[in-house]
């Protein structure tokens, strides 16, 4: 029987190709023009880590006080030296991290003066099992590193094959200034979208990889200065270089905790407060406590991470596709009555009105299945040029994949039914004896 409803579908559509490519149209780049949205929507909105999100916290302080936050009532996005070192000092978290962008020069080994420089993070040794950041070879480094502040290093695979070809590099150094620094660990393929460990510094989307990480003391005491966003508010350092970004109040590291369960997100809330506290009783701050601890899909989301660009486009998409149906349900109506004839034939040699329906939902079925082909098409166009209107770094994260077809596919059928239900109903009341005597 469903045979017999598609082939009807099949000759009903032939009998009128103007009114079909019409419809098919409608429905192909309807959906398209929503996919291709939704894929850059998707990419940029999703949970880089979803199995571990929330549990990882990011502390804020007020450091400024509310003659800076201007009624905002919000603290910094970030922690100035002096409390991120306190915070990593106390590690009231079970794994935690301060963080800020680096540019070191790396020596090439064996090349003489060949060097270049490399976009890097300085981070604590937790950094990597709290992240859970793949290894192809080796680990981080220990606790006891990082106390030592000790010279070792952490690469990217793009860095590993640059430099070795892609070998075993683990013991093998490289020179960053007039240290030689010794390889540890050769991440895999790691680049979560957004940057969610350093929003603060990326704005959450970055076209640029990581190539190392070193530790974060070593670093500090190698005078690596910050190559990413620093924010002092009103104050500006009263000395310059390095050293004076570290006596200063302007924020430049990230921070990030790993908190297990309820009860330590509690304990790590209290802790801050108390902190807060200590350091009003000591005069450095002149207000109450104004802390903030927010798990970071909630940073996210306050951070407003997903442009907004985006957002509206999928809004336009989304109404482009509501007109598309509407004009979809109009040709439909109009195809539909005009066979009201045979309809009403078929209803007095006694079909019943399941049969009707049957009939012209297999013909809308059919109409958005080529609808959904040729979305497939518009929509590998559309994903391919959102570079011209959205930024590269944002634009480059949409991708075409199996379940963004299969998508496409359902989306289109799925509407093009949802178009047929007035029309079909209308059809479906048809009284056979009107068309019988009329004819």
């Amino acid at each position: 029987m469903p045979t017999y409803y598609l082939e009807l579908a099949l000759r009903s559509l032939k009998r009128s190709p103007g009114l079909t490519a019409l419809m098919v149209l409608a429905i192909g780049f309807g959906v398209a023009a929503s996919m291709t949205t939704y894929s850059v929507f998707r990419a940029v909105s999703g949970d880089p880590i979803p199995w571990k999100s929330s549990k990882l916290f990011v502390p804020q302080i007020d450091i400024w006080g509310p003659a800076v936050r201007n009624g905002s009532g919000e603290p910094a996005d970030a922690l100035d030296y002096t409390d991120a070192m306190a915070l990593m000092r106390d590690h009231r978290a079970t794994r935690q991290s301060a963080l800020y962008e680096v540019d070191p020069t790396i020596v090439v080994p064996g090349r003489g003066d060949d060097s270049f420089s490399v976009d890097g993070y300085a981070v604590a040794g937790e950094f990597f099992p709290m992240l859970d950041i793949p290894f192809t070879y080796g680990s981080g480094w220990s606790a006891n590193d990082d106390a030592q502040a000790a010279t070792v290093a952490v690469i990217s695979a793009e860095l590993n094959q640059q430099l070795f070809g892609g070998s075993n590099s683990v013991g093998k150094v490289v020179q960053i200034g007039d240290k030689d620094y010794r390889i540890v660990g050769v991440m895999g393929a790691w680049d979560p979208q957004p940057r969610y460990y350093d929003v603060f510094g990326s704005g959450g989307f970055r076209s640029d990889t990581p190539d190392i990480f070193l530790p974060l003391n070593r670093a500090i005491a190698a005078g690596m200065e910050n190559d990413g966003r620093t924010n002092c508010g009103t104050a500006e350092p009263t000395e310059k270089g390095f050293v004076g970004m570290q006596k200063s109040s302007c924020a430049w590291l990230s921070f990030m905790v790993e908190l297990d369960d309820a009860a330590a997100v509690v304990r790590y809330r209290q802790y801050l407060n108390g902190y807060a506290r200590d350091q009003q009783a000591k005069g450095r701050f002149a207000w109450a406590p104004n802390n903030r601890l927010r798990d970071r899909p909630t940073f996210l989301d306050f951070e407003q991470v997903v442009p907004s660009d985006t957002k509206v486009s999928l809004l336009v998409a989304l109404g482009l596709l509501v007109v598309c149906l509407v004009n979809t349900v109009g040709l439909m109506l109009a195809k539909f009555l005009r066979r009201s004839g045979e309809i009403g034939v078929r209803r007095a040699l006694g079909a019943p009105r399941r049969a009707i329906y049957a009939q012209l939902f297999s013909e809308a079925g059919l109409i958005g299945l080529f609808g959904g082909l040729l979305g497939l098409l518009f929509t590998v166009a559309g994903v391919s040029c959102v570079g011209l209107v959205l930024p590269v770094s944002i634009a480059a994260l949409a991708k075409i994949d199996l379940p963004l077809l299969g998508i496409t596919l359902l989306v289109a059928i799925a509407a093009s039914l949802l178009a047929a239900l007035y029309p079909t109903f209308r059809a479906s009341r048809v009284q056979p004896a009107w068309q019988l005597k009329s004819n």
